[in-house]
């Protein structure tokens, strides 16, 4: 394929069938598509390119810069074509949570401005949260081309012109009888969603997205995605959870098995299309028809750019043993032990024991707003001085906080086991402190 720009190679994308040895199904056939193939490397790419190339010219003359709230695949397609037009772009995010991504940026040539919100997706509905500030300011900025990914119809739109139709197209004219997708901006799922229901009403759409208490890169969890303008419901037949190491159990067949070198976005994707076709399949079985049913997953992107978060949560995967005192050594049995506070139960404790108040959120979204008298430890500090031994006296009363209370949670398991005994998490974290009134110091 002769191309004259290289954003003429975005799309186009292989739709690979695993073989039945692998996935175990007797009566359905599953499908990958391949984004991973896209050529900035993930399916972000198609919506980067959806939302910018009829401005670019613009944005080039008026001396803009293009800009966009991500920490990843978005933001990386968005630094490359910005480049190429010689548009600078700036990513504007909750934390780079992924070094890689980060590096990769910088070596691009973006501006990276970290400013930590409440919580890991833009809240709309927030307007305490430093990142729904940003996005308010942005939008009425005439410096900035902001592609607004989270509310930009040319997100769905970029998988309802090409996604879709080239899944129908390779299926030689047929939508399959199942769609299984990841939930992050709902701009992919929601567009090829859309597009197979126009072709068939009765196709099965399965919304996959990240335990509450996990991180699975490109995933909103249950609570964030609902803070998605993309986001709709309606869209998803099921909506079902995937935890970390589904992810990376997923992302280990898909890698070893298929030679498909996907992310931890696309082995979730596949472990979650596995364990919801495999009840599929049970119930084919059993009506004895030999019906034959397809599904198709995405394979958002590539290996390369995960492996440190490999390395935090599978170590042994890469010749190496667990860090002792890190929070991703914490067990659901440790958890279930954490003593944690509602809102009105920590202010009455806050009385009562005098504790150290740590919170565990970034600086900026604690110079927001935080807990009067709290002191602030970044989580990823605080667990550095973790593994140096209890950075207070056993026996001292502490408060952990942090956006949603996951964090705090897992940290207070970790100083458990320690042997401190005076450790406490805020349920819900912050945002359940300011949801019940609870009294916040703002600057």
């Amino acid at each position: 394929m002769r191309c004259d720009s290289i954003t003429d190679a975005i799309g186009n994308t292989p739709l690979v069938r695993i073989s039945p040895e692998i996935h175990g199904l007797t009566h359905i056939d599953l499908y990958a598509k391949l984004e991973m193939l896209n050529p900035f490397g993930s399916v972000k790419d198609r919506a980067a390119w959806s939302m910018v190339r009829e401005s670019l010219g613009d944005a080039r003359n008026q001396d803009q810069t293009i800009i966009e709230l991500s920490s990843g695949n978005t933001a990386k397609a968005l630094a490359v074509i910005s480049g190429m037009h010689g548009v600078p772009f700036k990513s504007v995010t909750n934390r780079m949570k992924v070094p890689e991504i980060k590096d990769l940026l910088l070596l691009i040539g973006a501006e990276i401005e970290e400013l930590p919100g409440q919580a890991e997706c833009l809240d709309p509905t927030n307007v305490d949260d430093p990142l729904t500030r940003i996005h308010q300011a942005i939008a009425r900025d005439p410096n900035y081309l902001h592609t607004d990914q989270y509310f930009n119809s040319k997100n769905t739109a970029a998988h309802v012109d090409t996604t879709g139709p080239e899944i129908i197209a390779d299926l030689e004219g047929t939508a399959p009888d199942y769609f299984i997708a990841c939930v992050g901006t709902a701009g992919s799922s929601t567009g090829v969603a859309n597009v197979l229901r126009d072709a068939r009403a009765d196709v099965t759409v399965v919304g996959l997205v990240a335990e509450k208490s996990d991180f699975i890169p490109g995933i909103r969890n249950i609570d964030e995605v609902h803070e998605v303008g993309l986001f709709d419901p309606a869209t998803y037949d099921t909506i079902e959870s995937v935890s970390a190491d589904d992810a990376i159990d997923g992302m280990l067949d898909l890698v070893r098995r298929c030679g498909m070198l996907a992310g931890p976005t696309g082995g979730a994707a596949y472990f979650g299309a596995q364990r919801y076709l495999q009840k599929v399949d049970g119930q084919l079985e059993a009506a004895g028809t030999g019906e034959r049913r397809t599904a198709v997953f995405i394979v958002c992107d590539r290996v390369e750019s995960y492996m440190s978060y490999v390395r935090a949560r599978r170590p042994e995967l890469l010749g190496q043993t667990a860090r002792p005192n890190t929070v991703g050594t914490v067990s659901d049995e440790e958890l279930a032990e954490v003593q944690a506070l509602t809102p009105q139960q920590a202010q009455q404790w806050i009385v009562d024991a005098n504790p150290v108040i740590v919170d565990l959120r970034g600086a900026f979204a604690y110079t927001a707003s935080r807990i009067a008298g709290s002191i602030n430890i970044v989580d990823e500090l605080f667990g550095e001085l973790l593994r140096g031994g209890l950075p207070f006296g056993k026996t001292q009363p502490v408060l952990l906080a942090c956006p949603i209370g996951e964090k705090s949670a897992k940290y207070a398991a970790l100083l458990n086991r320690m042997g401190h005994s005076g450790i406490r998490s805020l349920d819900g974290g912050i945002v359940a402190w300011r949801d019940a009134g609870a009294p916040l110091v703002r600057d």
